[in-house]
């Protein structure tokens, strides 16, 4: 058994900028212990009361904050919320005493005729629209009210647009925001795979306007990640470096909002430790860079 870190403040030099514990990467980040601002793990695979992952997240929090990212809350869901679920997410939340709480704005839970919920085990977009913006407000209250604390609502990568869309995207969150008190998370990558993906022009321009439509203060956290060109898609596959044209955006958001907490997101094809650290630290060197443009 590795011997748990001593509480200490992130390092100065890691300007909140965090990376996905994965399980790769314990022995790694436990024996190395990098100056990392925080640590994200996926809230999902730490619902059991005991085990060998729940010892681990609770020897990394004595030496990060953490950061809870679920994909299981179906926020945007009209079935509602699985009570049962939110308990899980409730007592973890209660075990490990978070920096940040965050899920997705997407739907899972569809009711059927008998009565009974059908799962769809996936983040599915939603509609922007008035009823969907309602719905979604509905559960991420309910949400906060649970956990006696504001949470954190991603934007989607989506492979698909509804006919009915009556709200633009960033009117949407920021609605979503002044409504519930909730924070946007906002994935840059996202935000690109979608522009790749739409035959509308200059996708880096389309993420500027984007970026430039959501109130600052709205903004809690940033993801960064890498994404998988096919060719006639574009897929959100976390499996790789940060692209070029996702670290320019990065620089601009920065310029925006200001320094934000920031998640390197890497979920597939992990690689070695030491090239997590390095974009971790590219992301450093960007936000130190942004910091000097502004006191000069």
């Amino acid at each position: 058994m590795i011997d748990a870190m001593p509480m200490r403040p992130p390092s100065a030099a890691s300007n909140d900028i965090g990376i996905g514990l994965r399980q790769p990467h314990y022995e790694a980040v436990l024996e190395r212990r990098p100056a990392l601002g925080f640590v994200e793990v996926h809230s999902e695979n730490f619902f059991a009361d005991g085990g060998a992952a729940l010892a681990v997240l609770q020897q990394a929090r004595t030496g990060y904050p953490v950061s809870l990212h679920g994909v299981g809350l179906a926020l945007g869901s009209a079935a509602g919320l699985d009570d049962r679920h939110l308990d899980r997410l409730a007592r973890l939340v209660d075990r490990i005493e978070p920096v940040r709480v965050s899920d997705h704005a997407s739907f899972a839970r569809v009711a059927q005729p008998d009565g009974s919920i059908v799962h769809g085990s996936d983040l599915l977009p939603i509609a922007f629209t008035d009823e969907a913006l309602d719905i979604l407000c509905r559960n991420v209250m309910r949400v906060q009210d649970r956990l006696r604390r504001p949470i954190q609502v991603e934007n989607l990568s989506a492979y698909l647009a509804f006919q009915d869309d009556a709200i633009a995207e960033p009117a949407f969150f920021a609605q979503l925001c002044a409504r519930t008190g909730c924070e946007l998370l906002l994935d840059l990558n996202n935000l690109m795979v979608n522009a790749l993906n739409r035959p509308d022009g200059d996708a880096l321009a389309q993420c500027r306007r984007f970026v430039d439509a959501i109130p600052a203060d709205a903004v809690g956290e940033i993801h960064l990640a890498g994404y998988a060109d096919a060719g006639d898609l574009v897929i959100d596959d976390h499996g790789s470096r940060v692209r070029p044209d996702v670290w320019a955006l990065f620089d601009y958001a920065l310029r925006r909002f200001g320094p934000r907490p920031t998640l390197i997101e890497w979920d597939t094809a992990l690689p070695a430790f030491d090239v997590l650290l390095d974009e971790a630290e590219e992301a450093a060197r960007r936000v130190e860079w942004r910091n000097a443009q502004v006191a000069a």
